[in-house]
């Protein structure tokens, strides 16, 4: 009997999808089979069918959202917004592949020999999906893919198979045939096997730093296949120079708490001038006090749910409670509100006195408050970690955020904005343990197919003119 991967909700404890775990090696039997003919498929008939799947998308909003919430335990209107952002993702990688990938006559070489570059698919791509964005996420790397023409196997996270299930239906409905994109259902087994399988051309890989690390060395050995890697963050959010405090305490708590902690995008440290700080964490703490923490349907809407399921939320209590024997002061606690269920309050720690700062992501909503002497001192400790995702400034001064944005490393840099804010029609993605250089978003096009240069003449003209006896 095959092993069976079972989703619950994380509020109810309920069964939502169960299902048998999938054969790596027929996946992909079946993906190279239909590779040359998708690959053939011209251009505008592919968009076509991606575009039939953002309209279905949008009329099943509502549905997909519901799956989403209930799989996940984030609110209904942020699981329906990522319906929403699947949906959009077509047009904005419809643009991205015309804008970075389409074919470039080149300047002529000599009469009649033309130049150019035109680009091909890598093939078979396999596509290893997160638990916190189960379908923005993957179908950030999906849609791209397929307009260039590769062919899909996607692997969910095991703890979200429902909301795989339903965006690859999704695509079957709106016209890309079954083996062009396929679901592939499985736990870590199945994405060591599928990663290390000879059959695929590449993987685009969304997930913690450690899954990175792994992905890194097998392909190592494989420079022929391409690997990009999306990861997460030990992020900065540095709140400086701003006149506007409730302002600022409301970046603060989007930038470290949306989504219950779980973006990769979210603030992990809170970096404040000593001194001038105790009037900023009066307005967070104040702040935190006001946020609803529900289940997903709740009336009032809350502003966050639970963490992803029970084993997450005993992982982010034992993380909260080393830091506080680490000696961090406890400014808001980190609570379970039922001990039976994965909902968390979020946390506020300072870290100044602890000797190690500990430069780890904790996937959960806890923000670490380091105070430090200058502007400078505070741009050093932006720069104190081994991530390099994300990070902010809410500052007044112009000045100051130039400085940062040129010596803070980090992939996506904002001022007076949330950390976790960056647009779609630009490049996304980070450095050091965050990612490998091959950022997402309007840049997928770039990981989504090779450059080839090519020289022609209508006749064979060459003539060795040089050397000859």
């Amino acid at each position: 009997m095959s092993e069976m991967i079972i989703s619950t909700d994380p509020v109810t404890g309920q069964i939502l999808w169960q299902g048998s775990v999938g054969d790596v090696d027929q996946a992909v039997s079946r993906a190279r089979s239909v590779l040359s003919g998708w690959a053939k498929t011209a251009l505008e008939d592919r968009i076509v069918i991606l575009e039939r799947f953002a309209a279905i998308i949008r009329e099943k909003a509502d549905i997909f959202g519901s799956i989403i919430a209930r799989e996940t335990g984030k609110p209904f209107w942020e699981a329906k917004t990522e319906a929403q952002i699947v949906a959009n993702k077509v047009d904005i990688s419809i643009l991205a592949y015309k804008d970075r990938s389409y074919p470039v006559a080149l300047p002529d070489i000599a009469p009649n020999i033309k130049s150019g570059i035109s680009y091909k698919p890598h093939g078979v791509l396999a596509v290893l999906g997160p638990f916190n964005f189960p379908a923005h996420l993957p179908n950030g790397h999906i849609v791209p893919a397929l307009i260039a023409g590769n062919v899909i196997i996607f692997k969910p996270s095991e703890k979200t198979p429902a909301s795989g299930e339903f965006l690859v239906q999704c695509y079957h409905e709106a016209g890309v045939p079954k083996e062009v994109v396929q679901l592939l259902i499985g736990g870590r087994t199945e994405g060591e096997a599928l990663s290390r399988h000879n059959g695929i051309d590449g993987l685009l890989f969304t997930g913690s730093s450690q899954g990175g690390v792994a992905l890194s060395r097998v392909f190592a050995e494989n420079p022929g296949r391409i690997l990009a890697l999306e990861m997460g963050g030990n992020n900065p959010l540095v709140i400086w120079n701003s006149e506007d405090i409730e302002s600022a305490a409301a970046i603060a708590v989007q930038s470290a708490y949306l989504s219950a902690g779980q973006r990769c995008t979210c603030a992990r440290r809170l970096i404040v001038e000593d001194g001038k700080h105790q009037p900023l964490l009066d307005a967070i703490q104040r702040l935190i006090g006001r946020l609803i923490i529900d289940q997903p349907f709740a009336d009032p809407q809350p502003f966050m749910g639970s963490v992803i399921d029970n084993a997450a939320a005993d992982h982010a209590e034992k993380a909260y409670n080393d830091l506080v024997a680490n000696g961090a002061k406890i400014l808001h606690p980190l609570h379970r509100l039922e001990q039976d269920k994965p909902f968390l309050t979020p946390a506020l720690l300072d870290m100044t006195d602890c000797a190690d700062k500990v430069d780890e992501e904790i996937f959960a909503p806890v923000l670490k408050v380091i105070r430090v002497s200058d502007f400078e001192a505070a741009i050093k400790e932006a720069n104190n970690t081994r991530f390099g995702l994300s990070a902010a400034l809410v500052d007044d001064s112009p000045e100051d955020f130039m400085r940062f944005r040129d010596e803070v490393r980090a992939g996506v840099i904002n001022w007076n904005r949330p950390t976790n804010g960056a647009p779609s029609t630009a490049p996304f993605g980070g450095v050091g343990l965050s990612g490998n250089h091959r950022p997402s978003a309007y840049f997928a096009a770039d990981y989504c197919a090779y450059p080839v240069t090519s020289t022609e003449a209508l006749k064979p003209d060459t003539r060795i003119t040089v050397g000859l006896k």
